[in-house]
């Protein structure tokens, strides 16, 4: 009588399939558990920071952040309550994608991976006479991403898309010093095979937009505006969590940054009908 036991094979070869479907769909529904994505307060942006790319805070104080643009070389600094804007130029027209403030020094990074420092202090200026700029330290590549570890004093900087990469497979980050100039000092690399393994939304290459640390559970939280998601490694770059960012919230994320008690910052540049802004997710779990 083997009608009943091709029956059960069947059904058994049903419940497989239906059990690969459910953990793939549960992938793209992974939610941060300790933040409230849905609910973001939103900060506008004024006309002149429509492209802003990175974000960052002093010390993790979330009473100003300060930010960059994509075309411009100038440094913005806004009180998160208000809409009032201050400004410093630094550099000329460019391509300017993050920063970060260390040691009483700003850190910015452009595209091609050319870095400038400067003083903390010359914010309160209109203009600043002596920028440092350090060329050729990274890889030729594009470059999207830097953070700093006041602790270490380290710089990260992730590629987006780097020639000695493959995209489907790696994306290279760099570790750097400023001790009597900017020193690369060290080398990690993000698995996207382990990527995909946590989302859905990355079919082939991923590309990093931005990424920073997050100071309560020294997790990374990486950004990428290109897949439109979130993913969140330890402390060995190692991806164990994604979000995927709809568009209804994220239009263009592109900046990333925590304050001092863990909440979450992402900006997000505009278009033809939407100005850019900050999204502040608050951290659920104290």
């Amino acid at each position: 009588m083997p009608k009943p036991i091709y029956s059960l094979s069947f059904l058994n070869f049903l419940l497989i399939i239906s059990l690969f479907g459910c953990n793939s769909i549960s992938k793209e529904n992974n939610e941060l558990k300790e933040y409230d994505m849905g609910n973001p307060e939103v900060f506008e942006m004024p006309e002149i920071l429509k492209e802003i790319s990175g974000i960052t805070f002093n010390k993790g104080r979330d009473d100003s952040v300060y930010a960059i643009q994509d075309e411009d070389g100038k440094l913005f600094r806004l009180g998160w309550q208000n809409q009032k804007t201050q400004h410093v130029k630094f550099g000329g027209k460019g391509d300017y994608e993050d920063l970060a403030i260390f040691n009483d020094q700003i850190v910015i990074l452009k595209s091609n991976g050319d870095l400038y420092s400067f003083p903390f202090a010359d914010v309160r200026f209109e203009n600043i006479n002596k920028v440092n700029e350090w060329k050729n330290i990274l890889p030729k590549g594009e470059y999207e991403g830097l953070y700093v570890d006041q602790d270490s004093g380290e710089i990260f900087v992730l590629c987006k898309s780097c020639s000695q990469d493959n995209a489907e497979k790696k994306v290279s980050g760099y570790i750097l010093k400023m001790a009597d100039g900017m020193k690369r000092t060290g080398s990690f690399e993000i698995n996207v095979e382990k990527v995909k393994a946590v989302t859905n939304k990355v079919k082939k290459a991923f590309k990093p937009s931005a990424l920073a640390k997050n100071p309560v559970t020294d997790d990374w939280f990486i950004l990428s505006g290109f897949n439109k998601i979130l993913i969140v490694a330890d402390k060995n770059w190692n991806p164990k969590q994604a979000y995927p960012l709809r568009s209804n919230n994220f239009n263009q994320p592109e900046g990333i940054a925590f304050d001092k008690s863990g909440n979450l910052y992402i900006s997000n540049e505009g278009d033809e009908t939407l100005d850019g802004n900050i999204l502040k997710i608050n951290r659920l779990v104290k």
